[in-house]
Protein backbone atom coordinates (compact mmCIF):
# COMPACT_ATOMS: atom_id res chain seq x y z
CA UNK A 1 0.00 0.00 0.00
CA UNK A 2 1.24 3.48 -0.87
CA UNK A 3 1.21 6.37 1.57
CA UNK A 4 2.51 9.93 1.71
CA UNK A 5 4.92 10.00 4.64
CA UNK A 6 7.50 12.33 6.20
CA UNK A 7 9.85 12.58 9.17
CA UNK A 8 8.52 15.23 11.57
CA UNK A 9 11.15 17.83 12.33
CA UNK A 10 13.24 17.03 9.22
CA UNK A 11 12.98 18.99 5.99
CA UNK A 12 13.04 17.26 2.61
CA UNK A 13 11.70 13.94 3.87
CA UNK A 14 8.24 13.92 2.25
CA UNK A 15 7.86 10.92 -0.04
CA UNK A 16 5.36 8.39 -1.37
CA UNK A 17 6.43 5.02 0.08
CA UNK A 18 5.12 1.50 0.46
CA UNK A 19 3.81 0.86 3.97
CA UNK A 20 2.04 -2.16 5.53
CA UNK A 21 -1.69 -2.49 4.92
CA UNK A 22 -3.70 -1.29 7.94
CA UNK A 23 -5.60 -3.79 10.05
CA UNK A 24 -8.71 -2.49 11.79
CA UNK A 25 -8.82 -3.00 15.53
CA UNK A 26 -11.89 -3.54 17.62
CA UNK A 27 -14.52 -0.90 16.87
CA UNK A 28 -12.62 0.44 13.84
CA UNK A 29 -13.60 0.94 10.20
CA UNK A 30 -11.37 -0.10 7.32
CA UNK A 31 -11.57 2.67 4.74
CA UNK A 32 -10.45 3.07 1.14
CA UNK A 33 -8.87 6.51 0.89
CA UNK A 34 -10.41 8.65 -1.83
CA UNK A 35 -9.07 12.16 -1.33
CA UNK A 36 -6.77 14.16 0.90
CA UNK A 37 -6.93 17.94 1.22
CA UNK A 38 -3.70 19.91 1.60
CA UNK A 39 -3.59 23.10 3.67
CA UNK A 40 -1.09 25.44 5.32
CA UNK A 41 -0.73 23.12 8.31
CA UNK A 42 0.53 20.33 6.04
CA UNK A 43 3.04 22.65 4.40
CA UNK A 44 4.29 23.76 7.81
CA UNK A 45 4.72 20.12 8.85
CA UNK A 46 6.73 19.38 5.71
CA UNK A 47 8.82 22.50 6.37
CA UNK A 48 9.67 20.98 9.81
CA UNK A 49 8.04 23.83 11.73
CA UNK A 50 6.47 21.25 14.07
CA UNK A 51 5.07 17.71 14.11
CA UNK A 52 5.30 14.69 16.39
CA UNK A 53 5.55 11.11 15.06
CA UNK A 54 3.74 8.15 16.62
CA UNK A 55 5.59 6.80 19.66
CA UNK A 56 8.50 4.61 18.63
CA UNK A 57 8.29 5.64 14.96
CA UNK A 58 10.46 7.91 12.84
CA UNK A 59 8.17 8.46 9.86
CA UNK A 60 4.54 9.43 9.90
CA UNK A 61 1.68 9.38 7.37
CA UNK A 62 0.65 12.96 6.73
CA UNK A 63 -2.84 14.33 6.15
CA UNK A 64 -5.81 15.43 8.25
CA UNK A 65 -8.38 16.49 5.62
CA UNK A 66 -9.83 13.10 4.68
CA UNK A 67 -12.46 11.43 2.56
CA UNK A 68 -12.86 7.68 2.13
CA UNK A 69 -15.25 4.83 1.42
CA UNK A 70 -15.93 2.19 4.07
CA UNK A 71 -14.67 -1.28 3.15
CA UNK A 72 -15.35 -3.01 6.47
CA UNK A 73 -17.43 -1.91 9.45
CA UNK A 74 -17.81 -3.53 12.88
CA UNK A 75 -21.13 -5.13 13.77
CA UNK A 76 -23.46 -2.76 15.56
CA UNK A 77 -21.84 0.40 14.21
CA UNK A 78 -23.74 3.08 12.33
CA UNK A 79 -21.68 2.39 9.19
CA UNK A 80 -21.88 -0.05 6.29
CA UNK A 81 -19.52 -0.91 3.42
CA UNK A 82 -19.86 1.73 0.72
CA UNK A 83 -20.56 4.64 3.07
CA UNK A 84 -18.58 7.82 2.50
CA UNK A 85 -16.82 8.98 5.65
CA UNK A 86 -14.34 11.50 6.98
CA UNK A 87 -12.21 11.03 10.07
CA UNK A 88 -12.23 13.45 12.97
CA UNK A 89 -8.69 14.80 13.42
CA UNK A 90 -8.22 15.24 17.17
CA UNK A 91 -8.44 12.68 19.97
CA UNK A 92 -8.87 13.57 23.66
CA UNK A 93 -5.92 13.22 25.99
CA UNK A 94 -5.90 9.99 28.00
CA UNK A 95 -5.95 11.74 31.38
CA UNK A 96 -8.35 13.52 30.41
CA UNK A 97 -8.78 17.23 31.12
CA UNK A 98 -12.26 18.48 31.97
CA UNK A 99 -13.02 19.56 28.40
CA UNK A 100 -11.80 16.30 26.83
CA UNK A 101 -13.75 14.31 29.38
CA UNK A 102 -16.94 16.00 28.17
CA UNK A 103 -16.31 15.47 24.46
CA UNK A 104 -15.04 19.03 23.90
CA UNK A 105 -11.54 17.83 22.98
CA UNK A 106 -11.06 20.68 20.54
CA UNK A 107 -10.76 22.80 23.70
CA UNK A 108 -8.17 20.58 25.44
CA UNK A 109 -6.57 22.48 28.32
CA UNK A 110 -3.48 20.44 29.09
CA UNK A 111 -2.13 19.75 25.59
CA UNK A 112 -2.29 15.98 25.99
CA UNK A 113 -4.45 15.48 22.91
CA UNK A 114 -3.26 13.69 19.75
CA UNK A 115 -4.10 14.50 16.11
CA UNK A 116 -4.19 12.42 12.95
CA UNK A 117 -1.34 13.38 10.63
CA UNK A 118 -0.03 16.06 13.01
CA UNK A 119 0.62 14.84 16.53
CA UNK A 120 1.50 11.24 17.43
CA UNK A 121 -1.06 9.58 15.12
CA UNK A 122 -0.68 8.62 11.46
CA UNK A 123 -2.80 10.69 9.12
CA UNK A 124 -5.12 9.85 6.25
CA UNK A 125 -2.68 10.18 3.33
CA UNK A 126 -2.74 6.52 2.28
CA UNK A 127 -4.64 4.24 -0.07
CA UNK A 128 -6.32 2.62 2.93
CA UNK A 129 -6.71 3.76 6.51
CA UNK A 130 -8.56 2.86 9.66
CA UNK A 131 -10.57 5.02 12.01
CA UNK A 132 -12.56 4.35 15.15
CA UNK A 133 -16.27 4.27 14.33
CA UNK A 134 -16.76 6.75 17.18
CA UNK A 135 -14.53 9.28 15.36
CA UNK A 136 -15.94 8.84 11.85
CA UNK A 137 -18.62 11.04 10.29
CA UNK A 138 -20.85 9.89 7.45
CA UNK A 139 -20.96 12.11 4.36
CA UNK A 140 -23.86 12.30 1.94
CA UNK A 141 -23.18 10.30 -1.22
CA UNK A 142 -23.88 13.37 -3.34
CA UNK A 143 -20.72 14.95 -1.89
CA UNK A 144 -18.23 12.37 -3.15
CA UNK A 145 -16.43 14.93 -5.33
CA UNK A 146 -16.16 17.52 -2.51
CA UNK A 147 -16.49 15.64 0.79
CA UNK A 148 -12.83 16.30 1.51
CA UNK A 149 -13.95 19.85 2.37
CA UNK A 150 -15.69 18.63 5.54
CA UNK A 151 -12.60 19.11 7.74
CA UNK A 152 -11.97 22.77 6.80
CA UNK A 153 -15.72 23.35 6.99
CA UNK A 154 -15.69 21.91 10.53
CA UNK A 155 -13.34 24.71 11.59
CA UNK A 156 -15.83 27.36 10.47
CA UNK A 157 -18.80 25.37 11.78
CA UNK A 158 -17.16 25.63 15.18
CA UNK A 159 -16.51 29.34 14.62
CA UNK A 160 -20.19 29.93 13.88
CA UNK A 161 -21.27 27.88 16.88
CA UNK A 162 -19.09 30.03 19.13
CA UNK A 163 -20.25 33.28 17.48
CA UNK A 164 -23.87 32.34 18.11
CA UNK A 165 -23.17 31.33 21.71
CA UNK A 166 -21.45 34.65 22.36
CA UNK A 167 -24.24 36.56 20.67
CA UNK A 168 -26.77 34.82 22.90
CA UNK A 169 -25.42 36.76 25.92
CA UNK A 170 -27.83 39.53 24.82
CA UNK A 171 -30.27 40.32 22.02
CA UNK A 172 -28.51 39.12 18.87
CA UNK A 173 -29.76 39.72 15.36
CA UNK A 174 -26.70 40.35 13.16
CA UNK A 175 -27.20 41.59 9.62
CA UNK A 176 -23.72 41.94 8.15
CA UNK A 177 -20.62 39.74 8.03
CA UNK A 178 -17.14 40.60 6.83
CA UNK A 179 -14.71 37.78 6.07
CA UNK A 180 -11.07 38.74 5.55
CA UNK A 181 -9.28 36.28 3.29
CA UNK A 182 -10.76 34.29 0.41
CA UNK A 183 -8.92 31.03 0.90
CA UNK A 184 -10.85 27.82 1.60
CA UNK A 185 -11.55 28.72 5.24
CA UNK A 186 -12.67 32.25 4.37
CA UNK A 187 -14.92 31.15 1.52
CA UNK A 188 -16.50 28.41 3.63
CA UNK A 189 -17.00 30.88 6.49
CA UNK A 190 -18.76 33.19 4.04
CA UNK A 191 -20.88 30.30 2.74
CA UNK A 192 -22.09 29.45 6.24
CA UNK A 193 -22.82 33.14 6.78
CA UNK A 194 -25.00 33.22 3.68
CA UNK A 195 -26.77 30.07 4.88
CA UNK A 196 -27.67 32.10 7.98
CA UNK A 197 -29.18 34.86 5.85
CA UNK A 198 -26.48 37.47 6.43
CA UNK A 199 -25.27 40.15 4.06
CA UNK A 200 -21.77 38.87 3.33
CA UNK A 201 -18.67 40.83 2.34
CA UNK A 202 -15.33 39.18 1.58
CA UNK A 203 -12.02 41.07 1.46
CA UNK A 204 -8.95 39.61 -0.27
CA UNK A 205 -5.85 40.96 -1.98
CA UNK A 206 -6.62 39.13 -5.23
CA UNK A 207 -8.18 41.12 -8.04
CA UNK A 208 -11.15 40.01 -10.14
CA UNK A 209 -11.01 36.29 -10.88
CA UNK A 210 -12.06 32.99 -9.40
CA UNK A 211 -12.29 34.22 -5.81
CA UNK A 212 -14.45 37.21 -6.67
CA UNK A 213 -16.60 35.00 -8.89
CA UNK A 214 -17.13 32.49 -6.08
CA UNK A 215 -18.16 35.22 -3.66
CA UNK A 216 -20.56 36.78 -6.14
CA UNK A 217 -22.02 33.36 -7.04
CA UNK A 218 -22.99 32.79 -3.39
CA UNK A 219 -24.67 36.20 -3.26
CA UNK A 220 -21.89 38.04 -1.45
CA UNK A 221 -19.92 41.20 -2.24
CA UNK A 222 -16.21 40.92 -3.03
CA UNK A 223 -13.70 43.63 -2.08
CA UNK A 224 -10.17 43.63 -3.47
CA UNK A 225 -7.77 45.23 -1.00
CA UNK A 226 -5.60 44.82 2.06
CA UNK A 227 -7.14 47.20 4.60
CA UNK A 228 -10.48 47.77 6.32
CA UNK A 229 -10.67 51.50 5.60
CA UNK A 230 -13.77 51.17 3.42
CA UNK A 231 -15.62 49.54 6.35
CA UNK A 232 -14.85 52.35 8.80
CA UNK A 233 -18.35 53.85 8.52
CA UNK A 234 -20.65 50.93 7.68
CA UNK A 235 -19.21 48.59 10.27
CA UNK A 236 -20.10 44.88 10.08
CA UNK A 237 -21.73 43.11 13.00
CA UNK A 238 -19.38 40.13 12.70
CA UNK A 239 -15.84 39.81 11.34
CA UNK A 240 -14.24 36.44 10.70
CA UNK A 241 -10.52 37.08 10.18
CA UNK A 242 -8.89 34.29 8.13
CA UNK A 243 -5.60 35.81 6.95
CA UNK A 244 -3.50 36.14 10.09
CA UNK A 245 -2.13 39.38 8.62
CA UNK A 246 -1.17 41.60 11.55
CA UNK A 247 -2.68 44.88 10.30
CA UNK A 248 -6.01 43.21 9.47
CA UNK A 249 -6.11 41.47 12.84
CA UNK A 250 -5.55 44.76 14.63
CA UNK A 251 -7.99 46.75 12.49
CA UNK A 252 -10.68 44.08 12.96
CA UNK A 253 -10.71 44.80 16.68
CA UNK A 254 -12.03 48.33 16.12
CA UNK A 255 -14.11 47.92 12.95
CA UNK A 256 -17.21 46.08 14.15
CA UNK A 257 -20.51 47.70 15.03
CA UNK A 258 -21.33 48.05 18.72
CA UNK A 259 -21.55 44.71 20.54
CA UNK A 260 -19.67 43.23 17.61
CA UNK A 261 -17.88 39.91 17.45
CA UNK A 262 -14.49 39.21 15.90
CA UNK A 263 -13.48 35.60 15.33
CA UNK A 264 -9.79 35.04 14.59
CA UNK A 265 -9.26 31.94 12.40
CA UNK A 266 -5.94 32.85 10.76
CA UNK A 267 -2.52 32.24 12.30
CA UNK A 268 -0.08 35.14 12.32
CA UNK A 269 3.66 34.56 11.82
CA UNK A 270 5.81 35.60 14.76
CA UNK A 271 8.67 38.07 14.71
CA UNK A 272 6.82 41.01 13.19
CA UNK A 273 6.08 44.21 15.10
CA UNK A 274 3.15 46.55 14.47
CA UNK A 275 2.67 50.03 15.88
CA UNK A 276 -0.74 50.18 17.57
CA UNK A 277 -2.58 52.50 19.92
CA UNK A 278 -3.55 50.01 22.61
CA UNK A 279 -5.63 52.65 24.36
CA UNK A 280 -7.89 53.15 21.33
CA UNK A 281 -8.36 49.39 20.96
CA UNK A 282 -9.12 48.95 24.63
CA UNK A 283 -11.55 51.87 24.71
CA UNK A 284 -13.42 50.66 21.64
CA UNK A 285 -13.79 47.08 22.88
CA UNK A 286 -14.86 48.08 26.40
CA UNK A 287 -17.29 50.86 25.50
CA UNK A 288 -18.96 48.79 22.78
CA UNK A 289 -19.08 45.47 24.68
CA UNK A 290 -17.22 43.82 21.81
CA UNK A 291 -15.82 40.29 21.89
CA UNK A 292 -12.68 38.99 20.19
CA UNK A 293 -11.89 35.29 20.30
CA UNK A 294 -9.77 32.71 18.53
CA UNK A 295 -10.73 29.27 17.29
CA UNK A 296 -9.04 26.24 15.78
CA UNK A 297 -9.84 22.58 15.21
CA UNK A 298 -13.24 20.96 15.77
CA UNK A 299 -14.86 18.11 17.63
CA UNK A 300 -17.28 15.43 16.46
CA UNK A 301 -20.26 17.78 16.60
CA UNK A 302 -18.56 20.33 14.36
CA UNK A 303 -17.69 17.69 11.75
CA UNK A 304 -21.34 16.64 11.64
CA UNK A 305 -22.46 20.26 11.35
CA UNK A 306 -19.97 20.79 8.52
CA UNK A 307 -21.20 17.73 6.60
CA UNK A 308 -24.77 19.00 6.95
CA UNK A 309 -23.80 22.51 5.77
CA UNK A 310 -22.04 21.17 2.67
CA UNK A 311 -25.02 18.96 1.85
CA UNK A 312 -27.18 22.12 1.75
CA UNK A 313 -24.75 24.02 -0.50
CA UNK A 314 -24.71 24.09 -4.29
CA UNK A 315 -22.49 21.22 -5.43
CA UNK A 316 -21.15 23.06 -8.48
CA UNK A 317 -20.03 25.95 -6.26
CA UNK A 318 -18.19 23.60 -3.90
CA UNK A 319 -16.50 21.85 -6.82
CA UNK A 320 -15.07 25.18 -7.97
CA UNK A 321 -13.25 25.53 -4.64
CA UNK A 322 -11.06 22.57 -5.53
CA UNK A 323 -8.77 24.08 -8.14
CA UNK A 324 -6.13 21.36 -8.39
CA UNK A 325 -6.25 17.56 -8.14
CA UNK A 326 -3.02 15.58 -8.00
CA UNK A 327 -2.67 11.77 -8.02
CA UNK A 328 -0.96 10.15 -5.04
CA UNK A 329 1.96 9.08 -7.22
CA UNK A 330 2.74 12.79 -7.72
CA UNK A 331 1.71 13.79 -4.22
CA UNK A 332 4.75 15.99 -3.61
CA UNK A 333 3.48 18.37 -6.31
CA UNK A 334 0.50 19.23 -4.09
CA UNK A 335 2.86 21.00 -1.68
CA UNK A 336 4.27 23.29 -4.36
CA UNK A 337 2.58 26.70 -4.71
CA UNK A 338 0.41 27.21 -7.77
CA UNK A 339 -0.83 30.53 -9.10
CA UNK A 340 -4.51 31.25 -8.42
CA UNK A 341 -4.83 28.06 -6.38
CA UNK A 342 -7.67 27.89 -3.85
CA UNK A 343 -7.73 24.25 -2.71
CA UNK A 344 -5.42 21.40 -3.68
CA UNK A 345 -6.52 17.80 -3.25
CA UNK A 346 -4.55 14.58 -3.59
CA UNK A 347 -6.53 11.74 -5.17
CA UNK A 348 -5.62 8.56 -3.32
CA UNK A 349 -7.14 6.04 -5.73
CA UNK A 350 -5.93 5.37 -9.25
Amino acid sequence: MRALTFVPGSKGTLDVLEVPDPRPGQGELLVEGLALGICGTDRELVAADYGWPPPGEERMVIGHESLGRVLEAPDGSAFSPGDLVVGVVRRPDPVPCGACGRGEFDMCRNGGYTERGIKELDGFGSERWTVEAAYAVKVDRSLESVGVLVEPASVVAKAWEQIERIGARSWFEPRTLLVTGAGPIGLLAALLGRQRGLEVHVLDRAGPGLKSSLVEAMGGTYHSGSSLREFADAKPDIIIECTGAGPLVIDSMTTTAAVGIVCLCGLSPGGRSHRVDAGVINRDIVLENDVIFGTVNGNLRHFRDAAAALAKAELAWLERLITRRVPLTRGLEAFEPAEHDVKTVIELTA
